[in-house]
């Protein structure tokens, strides 16, 4: 039976997302009280700055008080999507204190002090949901908390990050460099004028964050990822990717060490090879490769930014969260009993592409085989190419620690037949 008294929500937030699931609300307002049953009805809408016109929200919702909206006692559910750190964290305790669940797609927030917002969620008796913070529409969150509660995740490797994406695929798609593609992205509305969170993989470290936490059963805090941005991948990053039938992706890569008594995150450029699923993904679209024991190798697959597939995110969040209101119920929290430490990234084994500009004489290539012996890194394959008394060689490693490379370019560096090391970029996906 459908209850007659609707549940009120409040939106924090009303830019490119806060618009779009207050016009979903309004639009689908009978379908979602069908599937939550009880009406859902738009209590207040925080904004930063009133008198702006915005489609779709009554004018007399609107209010510039976060604060005084999120204690008013008859709301039963906040939606954050203002971002950031503060004024977001306060709202969202303060939201706890006075009864409400909240839903919010506050990756950086999460990433930092997921396990206290948790803690303070569980002390109120109130959910905290967050799909949204995650590779936008993709369902994602769910399925590592719910689906696969029985199961044990290994390795979660994944595109989250559009723009990056977008950036990467057009230097491989058109030839055009970083600062090109990156020009293209921002005139498309991918990129943000100022690209950093982005590009420098803050943005994908946040989210590796939360997901390797949830994966994993333990708590990962954005500070413990490591980190690299898409920056200073070149043109001729992208054709030497290419020359070895790979492309070159952002990826954010969670695992379980072998021994189980640790896990790493990371964030950073890689070469994968064509054949693997995550080198299709084109454009803007995300990507996330789950590896679990039982269930085997799963795909999820979708467009993970924008206005429209983050409402999507929000708007299931939402119902679920109603449907436990409803019930005198919460749903899954935060699973964290494994206490698992992150190991530090010197102790990942990946294979590595290594480019040099070296002197093209006799025994150059001997010295720079020579060093990766000395520190235990395996040469796969060496290409060189000479030109004008210089040279370009190109050693792809077998699989070898982070430190162990880390110290052998720190070496190649000190040869004076090595003009320069050009580039350093892993490969994974093999």
């Amino acid at each position: 039976m459908m209850r007659t008294r609707p549940l009120k929500v409040a939106l924090l937030g009303c830019g490119v997302v806060g618009s779009e699931v207050a016009r979903i609300m309004t639009t689908h307002a009978a379908d979602l009280a069908a599937r939550i049953g009880a009406p859902v009805e738009l209590a207040g809408v925080a904004v930063r700055r009133a008198g702006r016109p915005r489609p779709g929200v009554p004018e007399h919702l609107v209010t510039t008080d976060a604060t005084e909206l999120v204690k008013r006692g008859d709301i039963d559910v906040v939606v954050e999507v203002i971002g950031g750190i503060e004024p977001a964290r306060g709202l969202i305790l303060s939201a706890f204190e006075h009864g409400a669940s909240v839903v919010s797609a506050n990756k950086a927030l999460l990433a930092q002090d997921g396990a206290a917002l948790h803690a303070a969620a569980v002390g109120a008796g109130v959910d905290l949901y967050y799909e949204a913070a995650v590779a936008g529409a993709i369902p994602l969150i769910r399925p590592l908390r719910e689906s696969l509660a029985g199961d044990k995740v290994n390795r979660v490797l994944g595109i989250v990050n559009g723009t990056t994406n977008f950036i990467l695929d057009k230097m491989d798609s058109s030839g055009a460099g970083y600062s090109e593609a990156l020009e293209e992205a921002t005139a498309l509305g991918y990129a943000e004028a100022d690209p950093t969170a982005d590009v420098e993989g803050f943005d994908a470290a946040a989210k590796a964050a939360i997901l390797a936490g949830i994966a994993f059963h333990t708590r990962v805090t954005a500070a413990e990822v490591y980190r690299e941005g898409i920056t200073e991948v070149t043109a001729a990053d992208i054709r030497s990717a290419k020359e070895m039938g790979c492309v070159v992706k952002l990826l954010a890569i969670c695992e379980r060490a072998r021994d189980g008594r640790s896990v790493t995150a990371r964030v950073h450029p890689a070469m994968i090879p064509l054949s693997h699923p995550l080198a299709s993904v084109r454009e803007a679209y995300n990507a996330v490769f789950v590896e679990a024991e039982a269930a085997g190798r799963l795909m999820f697959y979708g467009p993970g930014a924008g206005g429209s597939p983050t409402a999507s995110a929000v708007l299931g969040d939402l119902v679920a969260v109603c449907r436990n209101k409803i019930a005198e119920a919460t749903g899954p929290g935060e699973s964290a009993y494994t206490e698992l430490p992150a190991r530090p990234m010197g102790d990942v084994v990946t294979r590595y592409h290594v480019s040099l500009d070296v002197a093209d004489r006799a025994g150059v290539l001997a010295q720079v085989a020579t060093v990766f012996a000395e520190h235990g890194v395996s040469i796969d394959t060496v290409r060189q190419q000479g030109r004008d008394g210089d040279a370009s060689l190109v050693v792809v490693t077998h699989r070898a620690t982070d430190a162990a490379l880390s110290a052998t370019v720190d070496k190649l560096r000190a040869l004076d037949s090595v003009r320069d090391v050009a580039s350093i970029m892993r490969v994974e996906g093999e």
